[in-house]
């Protein structure tokens, strides 16, 4: 592996979202949908995680989807990154 490709390695989780807040400065809100199966009746449940996430870039919007990966604890809550915008929101 070049040097380059070990750059962009994720270490961590990594997950996609969708920003719901960037009124912080170079951090986002990002909600993580996900489906779970209950242990003991089987039904499929819908659950929500937010997390924040460092924009260093501040190129974030509301409604974008992004792609974040786990890194250091850069504040209190802030523990993931956005590497990638996955798509733009739609112009309302």
């Amino acid at each position: 592996m070049s040097e380059k490709d070990t750059l962009h390695q994720a270490r961590g989780r990594e997950c996609v979202g969708e920003v719901v807040s960037n009124k912080m400065q170079k951090t986002v809100v990002v909600v993580v949908k996900r489906f779970v199966r209950h242990h003991r009746y089987g039904k499929v449940l819908r659950r929500v995680t937010r997390l924040k996430a460092h924009d260093e870039k501040n190129e974030c919007a509301i409604g974008d989807r992004v792609r974040l990966v786990e890194t250091r604890p850069l504040s209190k809550d802030k523990h993931f990154r956005v590497v990638q915008i996955v798509e733009k929101a739609k112009a309302r």
